[in-house]
């Protein structure tokens, strides 16, 4: 079973969702499982008050938080999982389904404290991201993410069948990690332990990672790389980029170094990020 710490490092990240009741039900799936970290990212305000359907989940509600985008609303995550029913969309992304993505998830909770982050609790934060009820994540949105993960639905036909309830899809993924939590735990599969193993720090934050990618852009721009080669400079693929990468925490503030030292030989100064 996940433990109290596991499950508070587990954040569910809504996006865009705008129907008060399917916030509510978001809330009591994660009530009911034993989570308690919502966090919400729209334009408009959050009718938090409004989630009716949130019977026995006020705990839940009273702690949601309203995020001013997806960057703020998982910086202090090392794992950030995107949910898709794919569809047409053509996926920049490696995309599990739910049954392979519950081990892995899994396997950044229970990470290793290591020598830089020994602060007596072990593993990593998830973020698991939801979408609009009506379109799901964007590209921009998915571009945040280190992998996606999709719940196989059929119709009677056998046709593949694409939607699902926001609060549906809530209570299915969010039952799969306490369900896997809870199984005979095999071994992680190699490439998940190549992922963890590769670095004794563990991964970089997406905070360390989105300040990586806002000196790359400055860089691409002070260059006029972005502007003749505007096809690869989207800022949604240079985000994607820099997770491609893989740099751990130990490597992600050397890599921050380098590129403002670069900006800084440019003649350009490194914008900082406003400050917490």
């Amino acid at each position: 079973m996940l433990t109290e710490a596991e499950l508070d490092r587990v954040c569910v990240v809504l996006v865009r969702a705008r129907n008060p009741s399917n916030i509510g039900a978001v809330a009591r799936a994660m009530h009911d499982f034993g989570f308690s970290r919502l966090r919400a990212v729209n334009e408009y305000p959050v009718p938090f008050e409004a989630a009716k359907s949130a019977v026995d989940a006020s705990d839940v509600m009273a702690a949601a938080q309203a995020c001013a985008n997806v960057a703020d609303a998982v910086a202090d995550c090392t794992l950030v999982v995107g949910t898709t029913a794919v569809g047409e969309r053509h996926l920049h992304h490696e995309l599990l389904p739910l049954a392979a993505a519950a081990p892995r998830m899994l396997a950044e909770l229970r990470r290793e404290p290591t020598s830089q982050n020994r602060d007596g609790h072990a593993g990593g934060r998830v973020a698991i991201l939801f979408g609009s009820e009506k379109t799901g994540l964007s590209n921009e949105e998915l571009s945040h993410c280190n992998w996606l993960l999709t719940i196989p639905m059929r119709n009677h036909a056998g046709a593949r069948h694409v939607s699902m309830n926001l609060g549906q899809a809530a209570a299915v993924c969010l039952y799969e990690l306490v369900r896997e939590s809870g199984a005979a735990s095999a071994p992680p599969a190699p490439a998940v332990m190549a992922q963890n193993a590769g670095a004794a720090s563990g991964p970089a934050t997406a905070a360390q990672l989105e300040r990586l990618t806002a000196l790359l852009n400055e860089i691409l721009d002070a260059t006029e790389y972005a502007r003749r080669h505007a096809h690869n400079a989207d800022p949604a693929h240079i985000r994607r980029l820099v997770r491609r990468i893989g740099a751990d925490a130990i490597d992600a503030p050397v890599w921050i170094g380098i590129l403002k030292q670069i900006l800084w030989k440019l003649g350009v100064p490194p914008e900082e990020p406003p400050r917490a």
